[in-house]
């Protein structure tokens, strides 16, 4: 998943938290506008979120944002 993609995940999931609370849910949809203008971003976002983790449609915002921020963390040897 692109970089990009990963600190505007980060983002989004920052913004809900805090105008909703840490218990708001959302979906890989929260990350994109409502036009079709990202097909691969989304598909990437959608791949990570339905086939490599096995994710439910709406997910704690938390829980996603902890997720994101392990990619960006290279594991430590």
């Amino acid at each position: 998943m692109p970089l990009t993609m990963q600190e505007k995940m980060i983002r989004v999931c920052d913004e809900k938290i805090a105008k909703k609370g840490e218990g708001v849910g959302l979906s890989f949809y929260a990350f994109f506008a409502n036009k079709n203008t990202e097909p691969s971003t989304l598909m990437a976002v959608a791949k990570w979120w339905i086939e490599t983790h096995q994710l439910d449609h709406f997910e704690k915002a938390v829980k996603i944002k902890a997720m994101v921020e392990d990619i960006k963390t290279p594991p430590k040897h």
